[in-house]
C-alpha cells in the first residue's frame, strides 16, 4: 500500500466485515516525541482469544474465500520499517482496537495520504449502517468529527445522500487544511 490511508481504509474494511457499528479513528502527531499513532477501535466481533497472534500471519484469513491475509501483515511492516510496531487488543464482545507506531520523520514512513478522502468513501458507502468518529491531533490543535452528530442535524436526510457529501469532503477538508494536514 503507498501510503497509511490506504491501511486505514483496510482496517475499517475489517471493521465493516466484523458487524460494527462504530469505527473511531483516531491520527496523533505528536511532534515533540517524534511519533505518528493512528488508533483504529471498532465495537465489531472481535478476534477470539487465540487469533491475535494468527492475524499478523500472512497466510492466515478468516475469511472462507481467501487464505491470504495481508491488511494487518502490511501495516505491521510499514510500522516496523519506520522504527514503530503495532499493537492490537481484541475481545470477541467488545470489538477491536488496532494502534500503529510510527517514528514520525522517520525516512521509511510512508506518507498519511489522503485521510479525508478516506473517510469521504466510508461515509459515502456505509455512512447510514454504521457511524465514524475522527480525530487528528498536532499539538494543540484538534480537529473532531462524529457522524453520530451530523446525524443528529440531518433530520430526514441521509448521510450518504449526495450533496451531504460533498458538503461533508469541504469541512473534513477545509479543517485538515488549517492544519496543515494533506499537503
Amino acid at each position: 500500500m503507498q501510503d497509511l490511508s490506504l491501511h486505514i481504509l483496510d482496517i475499517v474494511e475489517n471493521s465493516i466485515k466484523a458487524k460494527a457499528t462504530l469505527v473511531q479513528i483516531s491520527i496523533t502527531e505528536d511532534i515533540p516525541h517524534n511519533k505518528l499513532i493512528i488508533v483504529i477501535k471498532d465495537n465489531g466481533s472481535g478476534i477470539s482469544a487465540e487469533q491475535p497472534s494468527m492475524v499478523l500471519d500472512p497466510f492466515y484469513s478468516t475469511k472462507n474465500s481467501s487464505r491470504i491475509g495481508l491488511g494487518l501483515p502490511l501495516l505491521q511492516q510499514a510500522t516496523q520499517e519506520a522504527g514503530g510496531d503495532l499493537k492490537m487488543q481484541s475481545d470477541k464482545h467488545s470489538g477491536t482496537t488496532i494502534t500503529a507506531n510510527f517514528i514520525r520523520d522517520h525516512i521509511d514512513r510512508k506518507p498519511l495520504g489522503n485521510v479525508g478522502e478516506t473517510l469521504i468513501a466510508l461515509i459515502a458507502s456505509k455512512g447510514e449502517e454504521m457511524d465514524f468518529v475522527y480525530t487528528h491531533q498536532i499539538g494543540d490543535q484538534i480537529f473532531e468529527f462524529d457522524t453520530r452528530e451530523i446525524k443528529l442535524q440531518l433530520e430526514n436526510v441521509t448521510i450518504n445522500n449526495p450533496e451531504i457529501i460533498n458538503y461533508l469532503k469541504k469541512v473534513i477538508s477545509d479543517n485538515l487544511t488549517k492544519m496543515n494536514i494533506g499537503r
